[in-house]
């Protein structure tokens, strides 16, 4: 820290402690020991990469677990800090390390665009009659997460080692989607490129965390990220959506179709662009966006809820039974994954110290829906398999099923262990974070194993 950071802090400090003084007296002792708990927060996030500005603000809402007037002062600091972060159009001035991130974001954004064009050189076209669908679902990947992973591994400052180790994955998966003798359009090969993603996502929070992947507040930060980076992409895709619609709209009036371009172009260079964009905006207002979390956790867990028991309702009432198909297969698995990930956003934006309540509650229903689901997937599964015997998709959907039961069994377990009050919060958190390799490694699994085992088909 420079001697300016030192001094900017320090003003940043007094005015803290300021406001805990007007607004409430407090014994001397009271402020001491939660400057001490301010100060070693604000370090750490300062060494995981943060900004002075940043990491106090992270620090003030975190302290506010244990001072309620921390809290009401971290909410009235964003609403500044945001101004702040934002350098007016008339000031001239470079947004600091901010400006840096931007343009480092949009470098690589570009370069991702621009990695994703680099095959039709060589005349391997994206669409058209001429286009190589197997080859751009194989590599996919590796046009936009290596440029990400670059991105946190400049920002985290990576040792050289570990981006040696970040890069080896990386690596490794590509000599095996291109040296492989994948029959095109086979099995093997689409459960590849699906579960490729998964791999290397996961492979890119270990830049993240600059290298403590196992440490578990490190695992839980980069889950946050992952939703809140959703949320952004979200965002950003539907924004694009409208963007390519008028522009389809605005060329046809001068009677020029411009199609064509959009596919080839705009929605493939955007689509990957937008991934690193995303994860720069997260970053960037990380202080502003946390407060979407909860807000979006309680919004969309009584639907899926309610989704999941009105669907185990009408199969109650109708007899009716799975359709264990491909496209059922992977409908069910997505569903379920990303009910988990509602499960793990919500986790990561629990207050972990305080009570359970209505919305814990909601949690708990929740889960056991989903386990239920799983379950019965995972027998229609079981079923098909005795009758029709073993193919790629019906063992992946197999493994993930197993995977998925295993995660969400243990977590009602202690999520109504929690709602019992028979133990603290902190084991669910760690449960989840603990579980993570093992979607690692099933998905590399998929993607190096299975066309081993199963010819290549």
């Amino acid at each position: 820290m420079t001697q300016g950071d030192e001094s900017v802090l320090e003003d940043r400090i007094v005015e803290w402690r300021s406001y805990l003084r007007r607004r409430q007296a407090i014994q001397q002792v009271d402020v001491d020991e939660l400057e001490d708990h301010l100060r070693s927060q604000v370090a750490e996030l300062q060494e995981a990469g943060l900004d002075e500005e940043e990491a106090f603000l992270i620090a003030v809402k975190r302290l506010g677990d244990l001072d309620s007037l921390s809290r009401e002062f971290a909410r009235e600091y964003s609403e500044r800090l945001w101004k702040r972060l934002v350098v007016a159009p008339d000031s001239g001035e470079a947004p600091g390390s901010l400006g840096r991130e931007a343009l480092v974001a949009v470098g690589l954004a570009v370069a991702a665009a621009a990695a994703f064009k680099v095959p039709a050189l060589f005349g391997v076209a994206f669409s058209g009659p001429d286009g190589n669908e197997s080859f751009y679902a194989r590599n996919l990947t590796f046009f936009v997460l290596p440029f990400l992973a670059v991105f946190f591994a400049w920002k985290r400052g990576l040792s050289p080692a570990g981006r040696l180790w970040m890069a080896a994955p990386f690596v490794v998966a590509a000599l095996a989607m291109n040296l492989i003798p994948f029959n095109p359009g086979g099995s093997t090969e689409t459960l590849a490129a699906i579960h490729l993603p998964m791999a290397l996502w996961l492979t890119v929070g270990a830049a993240y965390a600059a290298g403590a992947w196992r440490d578990h507040d490190q695992r839980m930060n980069y889950v946050r990220f992952s939703g809140e980076w959703f949320i952004y992409y979200a965002l950003i895709a539907l924004g694009g959506g409208v963007l390519l619609m008028f522009t389809m709209f605005v060329f046809s009036a001068i009677g020029i179709d411009a199609e064509a371009l959009l596919e080839a172009w705009i929605l493939p260079c955007g689509a990957l662009g937008a991934v690193i964009i995303a994860a720069w905006l997260v970053e960037a207002k990380q202080s502003v966006i946390e407060n979407m979390a909860p807000v979006l956790t309680m919004l969309f867990t009584p639907l899926f809820a309610l989704l999941l028991l009105a669907f185990l309702g009408t199969m109650l009432w109708t007899g009716s039974g799975i359709d264990v198909e491909r496209e059922v297969l992977i409908g069910f698995d997505l569903l379920l994954v990303l009910v988990l990930g509602l499960i793990l956003y919500a986790i990561s934006a629990r207050d972990p110290q305080a009570e359970p309540g209505f919305f814990d509650g909601l949690q708990l229903v929740l889960v056991i829906c989903a386990l239920l689901v799983d379950a019965l997937a995972l027998w229609a599964i079981l079923a098909r398999i005795s009758e029709f015997g073993f193919s790629p998709n019906r063992v992946a959907a197999l493994g993930e099923n197993l995977i998925l039961v295993v995660n969400l069994g243990w977590s009602a377990v202690l999520y109504a262990r929690f709602m019992w009050r028979r133990m603290g919060f902190a084991p669910l958190e760690r449960w989840q974070t603990r579980y993570l390799p093992v979607y690692v490694i099933w998905a590399w699994v998929v993607v190096v194993v299975f066309p081993l085992v199963f010819r290549f088909r």
